[in-house]
């Protein structure tokens, strides 16, 4: 889709759309840049004032990625006004302003229209030295990659919607989609890191897939590592799949290696869409231990080394064991 767009030539560009990032990133001064995001979907959970933290966290997610610390916001809404109560909205919204206040972040406006299914997410700007920009694309041989979020909301999430998920593993899922990435942020801000990307709905073999073709590296994952959300194998071995599924599979499939005969549940978490889902964070070997650390005292919900950092090994950017 955007193979068609014309080149940027504008030289205050730091990130644009060419490695697929998590934001784009505008320089105004030599000291000074903008980082700036836009993130919405239909609702994920029953429960407006929550639908609008996970909304709210999921998009404030992307300027966290990249290092950056928001500072505006801009509120995105489809709503279907004629059948349902406008108080239903405005719950949503005050779930969104709870989560951008905790963020440090204010609401400047926004935009509604009207549609036959809601819609809401946000427009979020936020601010960054040039210099300190973290992107998808520094990914280095040798590097750790650490995951800072449990796999599974895609799973949680369907099971919800057919009425088939237990009440405990919902709210497991509901806590982490809400937490705020700041934490990994001020994690990998202290120690140091290569790269980093959020997971969310290309899920974790579609957002290291892109990691690996900005990096021009080839990425192992192994799934045993993977940290998961507590009750959600029982979700996939019942196949409370999301759409993304298939496409997620398909965008990676051409680069993708599997070695053995991997876990077929982890597998599938493995491609499941996330919702504000965690930090991946590539960095040095020697560092990884001291990461951790730091991102468990932060308040991360994991902190899992999950594969690692190989030199380009073509057509593979993905090689999945267990």
């Amino acid at each position: 889709m955007l193979r068609d767009l014309p080149k940027l030539t504008d030289a205050n560009v730091i990130v644009g759309p060419e490695t697929s990032d998590d934001a784009g990133v505008y320089r105004l001064t030599e000291d000074l840049a903008i980082v700036q995001t836009v993130d919405f979907f239909p609702p994920v959970v029953d429960d407006p004032f929550v639908y609008g933290q996970i909304a709210a966290a999921n998009a404030l997610s992307d300027v966290y990625a990249m290092g950056g610390t928001p500072k505006t916001a801009l509120n995105l809404v489809g709503f279907p006004d004629q059948e349902l109560p406008l108080s239903l909205l405005g719950r949503i919204i005050e779930g969104s302003a709870e989560r951008l206040a905790l963020a440090g972040a204010v609401i400047l406006g926004g935009h509604s229209v009207r549609d036959a299914e809601i819609k809401f997410g946000l427009a979020v700007t936020g601010l960054i030295h040039p210099q300190q920009v973290l992107t998808n694309a520094g990914a280095q041989p040798g590097d750790l990659l650490v995951l800072t979020k449990p796999l599974g909301t895609g799973f949680v999430t369907t099971a919800n919607k057919k009425g088939s998920c237990p009440a405990e593993v919902l709210a497991a899922a509901v806590q982490s989609m809400i937490q705020l990435n700041e934490p990994g942020m001020r994690a990998f801000r202290r120690v140091g890191v290569h790269a980093v990307t959020d997971v969310t709905g290309f899920g974790l073999a579609g957002h290291a897939f892109e990691m690996a073709q900005g990096s021009r590296v080839t990425i192992e994952l192994h799934l045993a590592q993977l940290p998961l959300l507590p009750g959600v194998e029982p979700l996939v071995e019942a196949g409370f799949f999301t759409r993304a599924r298939k496409s997620n599979r398909q965008f990676v499939d051409p680069g993708l290696k599997i070695e053995g005969e991997p876990n077929p549940v982890r597998f599938e978490i493995f491609l499941d869409a996330q919702t504000s889902g965690g930090l991946l964070v590539s960095l040095p070997e020697e560092r990884v231990d001291a990461f951790i650390q730091q991102a468990l005292a932060e308040g991360c919900l994991a902190a899992a080394v999950v594969g690692r950092v190989l030199p380009e090994q073509l057509p593979y950017r993905l090689i999945v064991r267990d």
